[in-house]
């Protein structure tokens, strides 16, 4: 079973940058897209980004893209996304996990990935 470890949250004002990173256990890193999700308090977790496999092909919501950069080095299992131009809004839990679309046209978490991990906190102040 795959766990994952979330890190690199912080409190930054608005326009600001944070580096996030997921590190991963297990063989399935590199064979599978991975995903970053957040969830803002009273609402529901939601995949803003997903990068497949090889990293060849990295999709973005609308409300990310052009502001955040996911990456990923399958040598340590592990992924990041760069977050720039950070906005309140984006103030929110952050959580990553494989995801079931091979080619991220959907993001969502893959049905067999049991257990989420803590999470790391991105607070964005006006």
């Amino acid at each position: 079973q795959v766990q994952v470890v979330e890190s690199g949250g912080g409190l930054v004002q608005a326009g600001g940058s944070l580096n996030l990173s997921c590190t991963t256990s297990g063989s399935t890193f590199a064979g599978n897209s991975w995903g970053w999700f957040r969830q803002a308090p009273g609402q529901l977790r939601e995949g803003i980004t997903c990068i497949t496999g090889s990293g060849e092909i990295a999709t973005y919501q609308s409300a990310v893209k052009g502001r955040f950069t996911a990456s990923r080095d399958n040598a340590k299992n592990t992924l990041f996304l760069r977050m720039n131009s950070l906005k309140p809004e984006d103030t929110a839990m952050y959580y990553c996990a494989p995801v079931s679309s091979p080619y991220c046209t959907i993001v969502r978490a893959a049905a067999d990935f049991a257990v989420w991990g803590q999470g790391t906190q991105v607070t964005v102040s006006s």
